[in-house]
């Protein structure tokens, strides 16, 4: 199959090649934007079928030895997983962000935009100018808050990983949404958030990812795969280990802020960005 690209009735850019599928959406004049679009477009095409070469590697658990990766994405995802190699994490963590922030740099590059950002299921990378400013939904019963991104703040990439998303997870978050410096730090930081709200209870149901993927880069960890309700001080419990993740990221600079989810209750561990939840529960 090959790389699709289309307008959307808004003017936006929809970039769809297999597993990846992004909307694109620049802000400036109409003559940028378009030669942007173009940019964009042209560089598509390559992402996915330079990805497949060097899947063996990226669904490799990081170890001692830094991956030898050829392709920009590739090396993107090394990057921002290399930092958590202590823990089970694979380059793979990261491979919607590193598209994200790849293919943000074709669009914006000798190009004047005000602002631009490139969504890849929710991992996004983010492009700003003094004077502008971009407004994320946070997610996951609904809209149930927003981030607030200016030029000044250091934030450049949002992420969100937790159980029911396209990923396996080994946690039990509804949802862990991560502010990082780019796409790829916040979605592998993410994945780890995601997986420290956990708890051993009989209403978590798990299996092997090797028996629901026998492709998962996982292995036979156990992933969730579906949470019943739970008692309000076990939920507690698994918020607070997320949270305490977050919170030792940050302190080693690896992302900016974080808002967990599970069954209608949050944790904020806020950065430099504004982070805001609507009213929930």
């Amino acid at each position: 199959m090959s790389a699709i690209a289309a307008r959307l009735a808004d003017g936006r850019l929809h970039l769809q090649h297999g597993p990846i599928d992004l909307i694109v959406e620049a802000f400036g004049t109409p003559e940028e934007v378009e030669r942007a679009y173009g940019q964009a477009t042209e560089r598509f095409g390559d992402i996915l079928p330079t990805l497949v070469g060097e899947l063996p590697v990226l669904r490799r658990r990081l170890g001692d030895a830094y991956p030898l990766l050829q392709g920009p994405v590739a090396r993107r995802m090394a990057d921002a997983t290399w930092p958590h190699r202590a823990v089970y994490i694979t380059p793979m963590a990261a491979v919607a962000g590193a598209v994200s922030d790849e293919m943000l740099q074709a669009l914006i590059r000798g190009r004047t935009l005000d602002k631009a950002y490139v969504n890849d299921g929710g991992d996004i990378a983010i492009h700003l100018t003094a004077g502008h400013e971009l407004r994320a939904g946070i997610f996951a019963q609904g809209l149930d808050g927003v981030a607030r991104l200016t030029a000044a703040r250091p934030v450049r990439g949002i992420a969100t990983s937790g159980r029911g998303g396209r990923s396996f997870s080994l946690g039990i978050a509804d949802s862990a949404t991560v502010l990082a410096a780019t796409a790829a730090a916040a979605d592998a930081a993410a994945t780890l958030i995601a997986n420290a709200v956990n708890a051993d209870h009989p209403a978590v149901d798990r299996r092997a990812a090797c028996d629901l993927d026998p492709d998962s880069d996982l292995g036979d960890l156990p992933v969730t795969v579906a949470v019943g309700v739970l008692p309000l001080e076990v939920v507690a419990e698994a918020l607070d280990r997320g949270a305490a993740e977050a919170r030792r990221l940050r302190r080693y600079g690896l992302i900016d802020s974080a808002a967990l989810s599970l069954q209608g209750e949050w944790r904020l561990v806020t950065g430099n960005a504004t982070l805001a939840l609507a009213e929930v529960g």
